[in-house]
């Protein structure tokens, strides 16, 4: 895995001239550090295979290229990221984010190159790498964080949160966290962020993920080719149906915006008739069970 490197001439040209592996060693330390906070010569051999000196050397060429990102704590054995910290290396926050929610190891971006015969969709909106990292180490650590948010409905405010979980909601990144001026679990768009400070204090029980109900809460939806169709067997290829309808099990906190984003008609009687629609809800009821159903389409 190969990243683009912080743009200081020095950096560069010492960088340059190490080899790949151990730049991609390097490169696991500095994102270590900016996401998780922390990190140890033991991370570093389980995910390389690499000897215990070996690592010492890793950490030490780090140090050599910018000493004032880490400090040692001999208590926890663990390198810790320092107020100072500047990256040595510039990871994607686009890449990093889905490579992280799809279970691919540390997440570092890579510097694969795109292919010239197959496109994804250009992506508009694009967290900024600093929040985002603020955000993954208050997740990481359990910890809360202070924040300038600006909403749509207020314009910007100082918050206090509790941040567990990033989740992309199917065109932007979205934060599920503890609202303490609230008191209540809620979402709020990594975008949308002006700073993140990650606060020193441990958090309260209540304000864990595990509290979170709408986050624990597993709903079903039942999903059919619009009725207002009248060829439907394309639709059910699109999406892979089995007996003219799509299963998904999915967190209550998330489902909303699976059916926004898929523009699901969820009136009682599938009574919106447009284009964009061709997909239904069959099981009507299970809005009940869906905090923010009131953003779908249901007239």
């Amino acid at each position: 895995m190969s990243n683009l490197e912080h743009q200081h001439p020095a950096v560069k040209q010492a960088l340059s001239e190490l080899p790949q592996a151990q730049k991609d060693r390097l490169a696991f330390i500095d994102f270590s550090l900016q996401y998780f906070g922390h990190v140890a010569r033991t991370d570093l051999i389980q995910r390389f295979k690499t000897g215990l000196a070996a690592s010492t050397r890793d950490f030490s060429a780090y140090k050599e290229l910018a000493p004032d990102n880490l400090v040692l704590k001999h208590q926890t054995k663990n390198y810790h990221r320092t107020e100072d910290f500047t990256p040595v290396f510039k990871h994607d926050p686009e890449v990093i984010l889905t490579s992280l929610s799809r279970g691919f190891g540390n997440g570092i971006s890579t510097g694969t190159q795109p292919s010239e015969q197959c496109f994804d969709t250009v992506r508009l909106i694009h967290p900024d790498p600093a929040i985002i990292a603020g955000i993954m180490r208050a997740i990481h650590n359990k910890k809360a964080i202070k924040c300038g948010y600006v909403s749509v409905s207020s314009g910007e405010s100082q918050r206090s949160l509790v941040p567990h979980s990033i989740v992309n909601n199917g065109h932007r990144w979205h934060v599920r966290a503890y609202d303490r001026k609230n008191n209540s679990f809620r979402d709020f768009v990594c975008t949308r962020f002006t700073r993140v400070e990650v606060m020193p204090e441990d958090t309260h029980v209540h304000e864990t993920s595990h509290y979170d109900e709408q986050w624990q809460q597993l709903v079903e939806l039942v999903l059919i080719p619009h009725p207002s169709l009248k060829q439907t067997k394309a639709i059910e290829m699109d999406y892979a149906m089995q007996d003219g309808k799509l299963v998904l099990q999915l967190k209550a906190a998330v489902a909303a915006y699976v059916l926004r984003q898929w523009q699901v008609d969820c009136s009682v009687e599938h009574q919106i008739n447009n284009q964009s629609c061709q997909l239904a809800l069959a099981n009507h009821s299970v809005l009940e069970q869906i905090a923010s159903s009131g953003l779908l389409l249901t007239s």
